[in-house]
């Protein structure tokens, strides 16, 4: 098996957060400055670059997972990820039903656009992505394994949006398939305050707004290839793959 050194948390510019030079384009070239292996755009409540980071990652050696940061009831942001087009799709239909659609204010929030890759605007999501969906963390977990996705708690540790803030606790019934925390945190103090953690895996991302984030913080994943499969066992711990120190 390989170590392979993971971003799985990177904002583009579609997010009202993410920076203008946050292209899909530009993200991949800076993974391959940083010899990030393995990445995945996660912007909030919204797919709208996946594909194209997949395509242009594909054509310099990055292996793009299929990612986005949804927002649930409680306000705690949590990653999902996904392998096929046909998942993609069908989850950036159900959140859009699940999520209100409220007018984004771009003098507050700023623009959402979506771009082509060679960086040319193609359309603005004028609905606001930061609303929480109206699903609580156990459904909106439920949702995205029903589409045959993963679901990760977004930077536990943060004292916004994070779980623990948002929530006070770890729910026991929550399906997490693994934990991440944030660039902040380090794994050995944050498993010393949270034992309970230590039966997931833990994550730690960039979630990078600006180019000169992404690779602040990486995951290594001990896989024997890089396929969605394989993702999924080290995300789990499973059959000897699992996530490392980095």
């Amino acid at each position: 098996m390989k170590s392979y050194r993971a971003d799985l948390h990177i904002h583009s510019v579609l997010s009202p957060c993410g920076d203008l030079d946050m292209s899909p384009g530009n993200i991949v070239d800076r993974a391959v400055q940083k010899g990030i292996e393995i990445i995945a755009v996660t912007d909030h409540n919204h797919t709208g670059h996946a594909k194209l980071t997949r395509k242009l990652g594909e054509a310099k050696g990055i292996w793009v997972v299929y990612g986005v940061e949804l927002t649930t009831k409680e306000e705690v942001h949590c990653l999902a990820f996904f392998d096929t087009d046909e998942q993609l799709d069908q989850l950036q239909e159900a959140v859009n039903s699940h999520l209100p659609m409220i007018n984004n204010d771009i003098a507050i929030f700023g623009h959402q656009v979506l771009v082509d890759e060679e960086e040319k605007i193609l359309s603005e999501i004028t609905h606001s992505l930061y609303p929480g969906l109206n699903l609580d963390i156990s459904e909106a977990a439920q949702m995205v394994h029903q589409l045959g996705g993963m679901f990760v708690p977004a930077h536990v540790d943060r004292q916004m949006n994070g779980l623990y803030a948002q929530l006070g606790f770890f729910p026991e019934e929550l399906e997490a398939d693994a934990v991440e925390i944030s660039w902040r945190t380090d794994t050995r103090s944050m498993m010393g305050r949270h034992p309970e953690l230590s039966r997931y895996q833990i994550i730690r991302s960039s979630d990078a707004h600006f180019i000169e984030d992404i690779g602040r913080a990486e995951s290594k994943l001990l896989m024997n290839a890089c396929s969605f499969v394989e993702f999924r066992m080290a995300l789990r711990g499973e059959q000897g793959r699992k996530v490392m120190e980095s």
